[in-house]
């Protein structure tokens, strides 16, 4: 693996006006927009005349859904879908989502972005109650506690309210009804979420760029702790659960969203070109040219280069070809595939003094690799800047970092950091700055957990993902 950060997942529904047989191939283009978010698995269910059809897989959505398997899936008015990457364990397909029950009173279909963070001791109480399990992810548990309210009430809305004031921690989810589509984000907003129109379709996602590549208008993010409704091209909307601290994950915007995606009102790209010019503010350097790692450190080193005047260069060549979660089994295989990743353009690096900006450390061994690759291809100096501050604590949201002794700027000082890795000089973009780049961008709460072991709502004292895997 390339010891980055990993998102867990990317969700996206449609309810269109009339049934029509292209909606699976519509939420595969929805998909495939919001790929970056997961590249383990991936699924779609529709819904037709009540009944609710699914396929889903380990895989790619291009290779999970071949022309063959889309025919096979029957025309429909909703469908929802999902890409996922777990955090911890073994892939499974009986993980993959979306998840699909059948009970007394219809059918229901859940995607889910995010984490629980009261999943450990739910699930305790419903396998007392005799619930059974079949699955190591905590979407089932969000599953087993919808279906057990919808018994008790009158309505799938009150269900899904009855659940919002059980379940805790990050979740953005879409649940599909036998009539009706709901979209639900917890009331911190860990996770993003959002709403357009295609024509007088309704879509819902993870991010806006898998609206803008379908052509579809954005209408605008949803709200923490808001419920939305659609039924009969009828959108209904309340904020159940009005937060009081919001906590946007600040990844979202450093790593995790793609750059052409809006997310609360703040655009990506923006963001990220401000982080790398408040770099170049904090941290002077003598060099000859600004480069990024591709692709997530790009935006920020245009930033910095900007600020600086030092001019932006490429230095590297990433193959299209290796996904972001590429795994192998052994050591020396995921050396190499670093190599096999990302090419240094020789003719560009060598003889030159080089700021090369990524958007986090977080184990350290890769941004190793890579200013070794560089210094054999001939460069003078690297000197690393890193759009956010040092990574120092868990997450319990929906990202795989579970333990401090994985991180190493909670190991090591950022001079040991240095010279673990090797650069010429290193800097981190200060907590203040990145405090200041919010209140530029009018970022309306942001979590910071990872950098300050302060998080917006109380976590468990420990955290077991080999249990729950999202």
């Amino acid at each position: 693996m390339f010891n980055k950060l990993k998102e867990e997942c990317g969700i996206f529904g449609i309810y269109t006006k009339e049934e029509q047989k292209e909606l699976t191939s519509i939420t595969c283009i929805g998909l495939s927009a919001l790929q970056h978010r997961g590249e383990e698995s991936c699924g779609i269910a529709i819904n037709k005349d009540k009944n609710i059809y699914y396929h889903k897989d380990i895989g790619l959505v291009s290779d999970v859904f071949s022309k063959q398997v889309q025919d096979s899936l029957p025309e429909g008015k909703m469908a929802i879908g999902h890409v996922r990457y777990s955090t911890t364990g073994i892939s499974k397909k009986e993980n993959a989502q979306p998840m699909v029950v059948r009970h007394k009173k219809g059918n229901l279909a859940i995607v889910h972005n995010g984490n629980l963070t009261n999943a450990v001791e739910l699930k305790k109480e419903l396998e007392e109650n005799g619930a059974i399990f079949t699955t190591t992810s905590d979407t089932e548990i969000i599953c087993h506690i919808i279906v057990r309210e919808r018994l008790k009430t009158n309505s799938i809305e009150q269900a899904v309210k009855n659940t919002m004031k059980i379940i805790k921690g990050a979740y953005s989810l879409l649940i599909m009804s036998s009539a009706k589509m709901i979209a639900v984000r917890d009331p911190q907003g860990f996770r993003p979420l959002c709403i357009g129109n295609l024509g007088e379709d309704i879509i819902l996602a993870s991010e806006s760029c898998a609206l803008d590549i379908m052509g579809a208008k954005f209408q605008r993010d949803i709200n923490p702790g808001e419920i939305v409704v659609v039924s009969d091209n009828e959108v209904k909307s309340e904020n159940f659960l009005p937060n009081e601290k919001k906590g946007l994950c600040v990844f979202e915007y450093i790593y995790f969203s793609r750059p052409d995606s809006t997310i609360d009102g703040i655009n990506v790209h923006i963001f990220r070109e401000n982080a790398g010019r408040y770099l170049a503010k904090q941290s002077k350097v003598d060099a000859d040219i600004v480069a990024g790692v591709p692709d997530s450190g790009i935006d920020a080193a245009l930033g910095f280069s900007k600020e600086s005047k030092i001019p932006y260069d490429i230095v590297f060549i990433k193959s299209k070809y290796i996904g972001r979660t590429f795994i192998q089994n052994t050591q020396n295989k995921r050396k190499k595939l670093v190599n096999l990743k990302l090419n240094p353009l020789k003719q560009t690096v060598k003889g030159k003094k080089i700021v090369l900006v990524d958007d986090s450390i977080v184990r350290g061994t890769t941004i190793t690799r890579i200013i070794k690759t560089l210094k054999d291809a001939g460069a003078l100096e690297v000197h690393i800047r890193v759009a956010s501050p040092p990574f120092v604590d868990v997450c319990y949201f929906g990202t795989d970092v579970d333990k401090k002794d994985n991180l190493i700027a909670n190991q090591k000082t950022i001079e040991e950091i240095r010279e673990y890795i090797g650069a010429d000089s290193l800097e981190f973009l200060s907590l203040e700055s990145l405090r200041e780049i919010s209140k530029e961008c009018k970022v309306d709460g942001l979590c910071e957990g990872c950098f300050t072991g302060k998080y917006p709502i109380e976590v468990p004292e420990s955290i077991d993902k080999q249990t729950f895997e999202n």
